[in-house]
């Protein structure tokens, strides 16, 4: 098998193709500055994790002023200027402009300044002094530039736009009209009060966004990453398209412990598309398959992307109840390009990965088992009750155990199975066991390091790269999170999400009413018909939206004016929010602005656009599955009215109408598909997705004919000459 990456080139490769994660160029000097205070911003993240939150208002404006400050820092004006060292002079002091320091001093004093006057805030909310306006004036304008830096004008634009909707909604026609409002009175609105700038999506972030974003990098730098893609090597290697099965279940199982699609990409792919170029697959397919695959890390359970926690305050459900929701919809996912990988291969004749290349299962386990400790005490603590910046306390405590440790094998054990004796029994809410656990846990490294010199200095400096790097990958989402509060605040100012709900719900049904009136015996309730209609609706403005607004964004933007849309028809809250944040990380890999798609691209040297579109097309399970539990809840288990009778029936509607469609696009069943087969087989896929008798029938009967010349084509084939 190829050799794994370094670490460093792994981040170089990231840098090279994730926008998020360009940074400025500096000396050494001001780096040491910029990483001194990521490292402090990751601190005190881990810090109050562990041993208790500060008050709401606080916590939130100290992670704001570190995440817009730092932005200012490391994050040029302009992207062609990133890449150039620039000496330090009276106005470049450090190598950066002036006004960029000016810029990060005075967003820390003005997102600090709303804790600080905390305990007069009941006085000062719809009567802000001229002091709150002028600070709220320079959180909100430094917050969209910073915003702008780190990803782009995409959501900066839609904030804009949604404030002078805000300010001059008496200008606007018809339903969208509303009296207005003054500078003085929006910024009271977006900074003072929690329906703004500090509200659940800034909150989302501080509290379990970070945690899980470091600790996914810590677990990749210990070595679990590693081991995901040594056992997906030795699982799925040998079987036919043996790498691109290997690129699944890698990013499946990496998805596990990292919600971004763009890392995925670049770590999996750097392995499994040279493979897959190398056995025979042409490279825009190769990096279809990964950045497909890869894209379902923010809906892979336990460490989904940041949507899913921000499902958690909006919803007010334990974190486990998503995890749990989203088990079955992520199988779908994987199952869906590993059909199409599948026909593919059987259709080209493509074979695996040869006994020499693929490593053996006991021999992965063997070296890196290990690094499972953290993420079993993640999981045992998320699930046992706690709350889920506990459990990522936990898991980060375990990666820096493992790292540093000079005995990791027993280390790893002994903390496994301390976690185990403790969760379960209640043990970590007794006052002072986690500080004496996490004690004890820096003595064990602390001796490590210790007995190991060079060794252990070199592992010291690993774990400290680690924490500065998961507070980069921090500092993007932080932002867009603080900037969608002035959408959501907007929203809540003006009412237009119900208006928008409206037009969408009275569209929908114009449709529903147009295609009824067309066909004589219309099948479907007229309810569903335009209930279909509205999730086409929402799914359309989901990928639009994505096409220039980040994953979370996207969400909190969506779930605030398409959610309403569909509660109107009657869908459960979790099943709405679900649906929104699928459709929503469909952008990742929809063209024009497909990044993950873009990654693998560039990675195996292939043409951006057919790979975005061949990504678009294999990623059918995200397109098919949330219109699958729409109609049919039981899927998600944890809604109201959870029957197994009705998830089993819709599981295995979904797996057969997935596996007709991959055939269709593939040209491969059982034998080669001709042209009208494909066309027939693909009608016949789409009913099932409503699973009902009637409509499970119908595809049956539809696809009844090539099955049948399937059968008998794979008996000829197999028939002795």
């Amino acid at each position: 098998m190829t050799a794994s990456p370094s670490v460093a080139e792994l981040a170089k490769l990231e840098e090279e193709l994730d926008p998020e994660m360009q940074f400025r160029k500096v000396p050494p000097g001001t780096a040491l500055l910029v990483g001194g205070l990521l490292l402090a911003l990751s601190a005190f993240h881990y810090y109050t994790a562990g041993f208790g939150l500060l008050r709401e208002t606080t916590h939130r404006g100290i992670h704001l002023a570190f995440v817009l400050g730092l932005i200012f820092l490391v994050f040029s004006a302009r992207k062609s200027d990133a890449r150039i060292v620039h000496p330090s002079t009276l106005l470049r002091p450090g190598g950066v402009p002036l006004y960029d320091w000016l810029c990060a001093i005075a967003v820390a004093i003005s997102s600090l300044y709303v804790p600080w006057i905390f305990e007069d805030m009941a006085f000062r909310v719809g009567n802000p002094s001229t002091l709150d306006v002028v600070m709220g004036s320079i959180t909100i304008v430094l917050m969209i530039e910073a915003t702008r830096r780190a990803i782009g004008w995409g959501l900066p634009l839609i904030a804009l736009f949604a404030m002078v909707y805000a300010i001059f909604g008496n200008w606007f026609p018809g339903i969208f009209l509303h009296p207005g409002s003054t500078w003085a009175n929006l910024v009271n609105h977006l900074y003072l009060t929690s329906q703004g700038v500090y509200g659940v999506a800034l909150g989302v972030v501080a509290t379990y966004v970070f945690h899980f974003v470091l600790f996914g990098v810590l677990a990749t730098r210990i070595g679990l990453g590693r081991l995901f893609l040594g056992v997906a090597a030795a699982v799925a290697g040998r079987f036919a398209g043996g790498p691109a099965k290997v690129s699944i279940f890698g990013s499946a199982l990496f998805g596990m412990i990292s919600g971004s699609s763009v890392a995925n990409t670049v770590t999996v792919g750097s392995l499994t598309i040279p493979m897959m170029i190398r056995l025979g697959y042409k490279r825009h397919f190769a990096a279809a398959v990964e950045s497909t695959a890869a894209t379902g890390g923010q809906i892979t359970p336990p460490i989904m992307g940041a949507a899913a926690f921000l499902m958690v305050e909006f919803l007010n459900l334990p974190y486990a109840t998503i995890v749990v929701a989203a088990i079955i919809p992520a199988f779908m996912h994987f199952f869906g390009v590993l059909m199409q990988v599948h026909f593919e291969a059987k259709r080209t004749g493509m074979g695996g990965i040869s006994d020499a290349d693929a490593p053996k299962l006991s021999e992965v386990f063997a070296r890196d088992w290990p690094t499972i400790a953290p993420l079993f005490a993640l999981i045992l603590v998320l699930f046992t009750g706690y709350t889920p910046y506990l459990a990522a306390f936990w898991g980060i405590t375990g990666c820096m155990l493992v790292g540093l440790a000079q005995y990791r094998a027993a280390s790893a054990l002994v903390f496994a199975v301390a976690i185990g004796i403790a969760a379960p029994t209640e043990f970590l809410r007794v006052p002072g066991v986690n500080a004496a656990f996490t004690l004890s846990a820096f003595a064990v490294m602390a001796h490590g390091v210790l007995m190991r010199s060079a060794e252990g200095r070199k592992r010291v400096a690993d774990m400290v790269d680690a924490f500065i790097l998961g507070a980069k990958y921090a500092i993007g989402v932080g932002a867009a999170a603080a900037t969608v509060g002035i959408i959501v605040g907007v929203v809540t100012l003006t009412g237009v999400g119900f208006k928008i709900s409206w037009i969408v719900t009275s569209l929908a049904d114009q449709w529903a009413n147009g295609v009824a009136a067309l066909i004589p015996f219309f099948p479907f309730e007229l309810k569903s018909a335009t209930l279909f209609f509205t999730l086409i609706l929402t799914g359309i403005v989901c990928i639009l939206l994505g096409c220039g607004v980040p994953t979370t964004a996207n969400y909190i933007i969506m779930v605030t004016v398409a959610a309403p849309a569909l509660g109107m028809l009657g869908v459960n809250p979790l099943v709405a929010h679900f649906f929104v944040f699928y459709y929503g990380i469909l952008a990742d890999i929809t063209p024009p602005v497909a990044i993950a798609a873009y990654a693998g691209a560039s990675m195996a040297g292939a043409d951006p656009f057919k790979t975005g579109n061949t990504a678009f097309r294999l990623g059918l399970g995200k397109i098919l599955v949330p219109f699958v539990f729409v109609f049919s809840p039981s899927m998600l288990i944890m809604v109201p009215g959870f029957t197994w009778a009705e998830m089993i029936v819709s599981t295995a509607a979904c797996i057969i109408s997935i596996t007709l469609l991959s055939a269709a696009f593939a040209g491969w069943l059982l034998a080669p598909l001709v042209r009208w087969e494909r066309f027939v087989i693909g009608i016949a896929a789409l009913p099932m997705i409503l699973a009902t008798p009637t409509t499970m029938l119908t595809s049956a009967l539809i696809a009844s004919p090539v099955l049948l010349r399937q059968v008998l084509a794979r008996k000829a084939a197999l028939a002795p000459a």
